[in-house]
């Protein structure tokens, strides 16, 4: 059984995730969050497998409840971040947070349902309506690196290169 923990400051969003999640034989959501803080706290009291996060909510948002939630080594809990933004900004975010996908809340039932699956046994995310955490590992670890560099090379006067931006990878929309 895959334990789910929902996190959306909407009720009815909650509601209609919970619906979509209990149909399912080998889904059960163990509890639901309407802020990050309450997210971290409800992650630690029934450590579920999977925490589906929406990245904008009121106080502690998603992306910092994600990394609380993945800094803790107590827990070995996959973060899904939900979106109706459709923003390299916070794709970005998401993935510094170490989250292991990113899905737009306009994706179809079945690539929700394939996301939670493929999170909690540890595969890769389907590029639909979200981005594949094995294609986006490498431009964040990129990203880290350039920041890094960009840091010493400002230090020691080096050079003046800006870092590359990283593309986005998987289907959001018409881009």
């Amino acid at each position: 059984m895959i334990r789910v923990l929902l996190a959306d400051d909407q009720e009815l969003v909650r509601l209609g995730l919970r619906m979509i999640l209990e149909a399912q034989q080998d889904i059960e959501v163990v509890a639901e969050a309407g802020d990050g803080q309450q997210a971290v706290r409800e992650t630690l009291l029934h450590r579920p497998d999977v925490v589906l996060l929406d990245i904008r909510m009121p106080g502690v948002d998603g992306i910092a409840a994600a990394r609380r939630i993945l800094a803790d080594s107590r827990l070995t809990v996959r973060v899904i971040m939900l979106t109706t933004f459709d923003s390299d900004e916070y794709l970005y975010a998401a993935l510094d947070a170490g989250a292991c996908g990113f899905l737009l809340k306009s994706a179809p039932r079945a690539h929700l349902l394939h996301a939670v699956r493929a999170a909690a046994h540890g595969e890769a995310l389907p590029a639909y309506g979200g981005v594949t955490p094995g294609v986006t590992r490498a431009p964040a670890r990129r990203r880290r690196r350039t920041r890094r560099s960009g840091r010493r090379r400002a230090g020691s006067q080096a050079g003046s290169r800006s870092p590359r931006p990283v593309p986005a990878y998987g289907h959001r929309g018409s881009r």
